[in-house]
């Protein structure tokens, strides 16, 4: 088995030591991660429906594309680097950083920087990170999450609902 390690940070986001990410999950530290939403011309959002195979949020709706930033690495890397693995499209030149969230329970703990990009696809999906997914609508979206769909991860409803409150 692969141990994937992840920073352990303050308060301030600031990081203090490393550890394995099954440790930090399993006594509530703050971490990173990081989530993109990816758009295409027709202003459609694209959502991936989380494998079964996933240890958190199984079959759920979430994010284009989402994952932690791993120890070492800051978060426009692992925005590109999660992008491309799970969606096989590389954005690097095209990522726009949105706004951050700060780690409570609701999010698993996690200081979230939200990104945006366009991208008409094709998308590669990586099976063993995502059963399948599709293009939805901004105002589909939205009646989705203002009815609190239990379909959804609550980490993509934080953030819907704060990009919905900016105007970006």
């Amino acid at each position: 088995m692969n141990t994937e390690f992840l920073s352990v940070v303050d308060e301030n986001d600031r990081v203090l030591t490393a550890m394995p990410r099954h440790e930090i999950h399993a006594l509530g530290l703050p971490h990173r991660a990081v989530h993109i939403l990816v758009f295409n011309d027709q202003n459609q959002l694209f959502l991936q429906k989380r494998s079964i195979k996933k240890d958190l949020n199984k079959g759920l709706w979430d994010s284009s594309a989402a994952g932690h930033v791993d120890a070492g690495e800051d978060y426009l890397a692992s925005a590109v680097r999660e992008t491309r693995e799970e969606l096989g499209i590389n954005v690097e030149d095209t990522l726009k950083f949105l706004f951050k969230l700060s780690p409570t329970q609701q999010l698993g703990m996690e200081f979230i920087k939200v990104y945006l990009c366009r991208h008409n696809g094709p998308l590669v999906l990586n099976a063993e990170e995502i059963e399948m997914g599709e293009w939805c609508s901004i105002k589909d979206i939205s009646v989705h999450v203002d009815n609190d769909n239990i379909k959804l991860t609550e980490t993509f409803k934080a953030i819907w609902r704060q990009y919905q409150t900016n105007s970006f």
